[in-house]
């Protein structure tokens, strides 16, 4: 049986809009769904900060020693422009475009969503199905909509009927939308004539004939609705009602507010009971927008080949700065605020590396008992990595203090220390040392600073100051700090 670590875990339920205790339906297990990309062009940076900050949630609650089936998903067919139930699908438009097969487009920007993930070290899904994989189960659920009276066809579309939906349900209460205002702000659309109402949506439609992607239905060849896809994929992996669903705050309306009504309407009962949502990453202040030029995409932030950033950034300083602010909170991407971020990364780290240098004394002057419980109850405080990381940095100061002989710290709560580092550092915040995330590059590091350590000793052993402090200042001018200690000279990247 699971053995869960003894925790408070509140989680912030968008549907309730309150923190609330998390209890798992089944003890020792969570079922998590997260919206996954639609693959028709290169995976945008705000969808990395969604898919991040639930990577992060995935670990923790790993680490808690749950036993997690995280699904995530691939939409590969279905999605139209301005996520409409009229227009051209994105995936066959760009196929149009770029004169390729759909599935070709699906493939191409499917493996760059999965490199540049696998890049910034997430964990991947338990399960990540496709779309177009489940087909056959979109249909036999469009069929328990209608039979249950809440779909209708109409020359081979089938749509969501909202209103007999909210007669005897409440939609809208996700959102907090309520059907009248939405029936008022409504404006008549060319295209919608087929639909008993405006606010009704798609479960299938028809495909019209140039449409290339299309499946045979009992209604028409045609294509699945995307908000359809969802409820399927989730409530198939994960039951017809399991723990947890996150996506980008964007989402919430209309497409998690359809996958409510929809297993409702299929199955009877409400599908989630925590909804979370990771809200939006701006720009130097501003939102990002292709139409603008207002973007930049993740490879760009890797490389520095961007017109916003002085340089190129490590995959775990980009996961740094992510987790230096509330998932919940809008985070405005710089160029000041990444250059913080490495300071404080590196910082950190120089400090982690740093505890297999220090000696154990027979009493503690620190209460590590404490300091640990902190960092559990900031994350248990739904998820709260900006306040994880003040602890963090809590105990750096009592690492540089121990250092300094101003602190004790007995071996066994050297020990904790040492794990309870590691486990936040690395297990739930999925940072890397950043010799690890250079690979041989690292180690090639390592040695040319080794030698010129060397050479800068020589020189100081034959009074030659002029050039020992030439080595040391032009390393400090490029990011790298010499520091002299009692077991001789390290080095930090700063």
């Amino acid at each position: 049986m699971t053995t869960v670590k003894k925790n408070n875990l509140t989680i912030y339920n968008s549907i309730t809009k309150s923190k609330e205790k998390f209890i798992p339906i089944n003890e020792g297990s969570v079922g998590m769904y997260v919206c996954g990309p639609t693959v028709y062009s290169n995976v945008h940076l705000g969808n990395v900060r969604t898919f991040m900050s639930f990577d992060m949630v995935f670990r923790y609650l790993k680490h808690l020693g749950y036993k997690v089936r995280y699904v995530r998903n691939i939409t590969d067919a279905g999605h139209l422009e301005n996520d409409e139930d009229e227009g051209e699908d994105k995936i066959t438009k760009k196929a149009r475009i770029e004169q390729l097969e759909p599935m070709e487009i699906v493939q191409r920007y499917t493996i760059d969503f999965h490199n540049i993930l696998n890049t910034l070290n997430f964990l991947p899904p338990s399960i990540e199905p496709t779309a177009t994989g489940h087909i056959v189960e979109q249909i036999e659920f469009i069929k328990a909509i209608i039979d249950n009276g809440f779909g209708y066809e109409v020359d081979g579309s089938v749509y969501f009927d909202v209103h007999k939906f909210n007669d005897t349900n409440n939609y809208g209460k996700l959102s907090k939308r309520k059907l009248e205002d939405l029936i008022h702000n409504t404006r008549a659309l060319e295209g919608q004539s087929d639909k008993k109402n405006p606010q009704d949506f798609a479960l299938w439609k028809k495909a019209e004939p140039q449409h290339i992607m299309r499946w045979p239905s009992p209604w028409s060849d045609g294509f699945p609705g995307w908000h359809l896809e969802c409820s399927v994929m989730s409530t198939k992996y994960l039951g017809d009602n399991f723990d947890i669903h996150g996506g980008g705050l964007d989402l919430k309306f209309p497409h998690h507010e359809c996958e409510i009504a929809q297993a409702e309407a299929a199955k009877g009962t409400s599908p989630v009971n925590y909804w979370m949502h990771a809200n939006m990453l701006n720009l130097n202040g501003q939102r990002m927008s292709k139409s603008t030029g207002n973007t930049v995409n993740p490879d760009e932030l890797l490389s520095g080949k961007n017109k916003f950033f002085s340089k190129a950034y490590s995959p775990s300083v980009i996961r740094f700065f992510n987790a230096q602010s509330s998932y919940r909170s809008v985070l405005d991407l710089t160029d000041n605020g990444l250059l913080a971020s490495e300071k404080g990364y590196n910082k950190l780290m120089d400090a982690y590396r740093t505890l297999d240098t220090l000696e154990a004394s027979k009493t503690s002057s620190i209460n590590i008992d404490s300091w640990k419980k902190s960092c559990y109850d900031a994350m248990d405080d739904d998820f709260n990595s900006p306040v994880l990381i003040a602890q963090l940095f809590e105990a750096v100061k009592h690492i540089n203090a121990i250092t300094e002989k101003k602190e004790t710290i007995s071996s066994e709560d050297l020990a904790t220390l040492k794990q309870t580092m590691h486990d936040f550092i690395f297990d739930v915040l999925g940072l890397l040392d950043s010799a690890s995330e250079t690979g041989n590059d690292g180690n090639k590091l390592d040695s040319a600073i080794a030698l010129l350590i060397e050479l800068r000793n020589n020189a100081r052993a034959n009074k030659d100051f002029a050039t020992s402090d030439r080595i040391r200042d032009e390393l400090q001018e490029a990011g790298i700090q010499l520091k002299d200690g009692k077991e001789g000279t390290t080095y930090s990247l700063n």
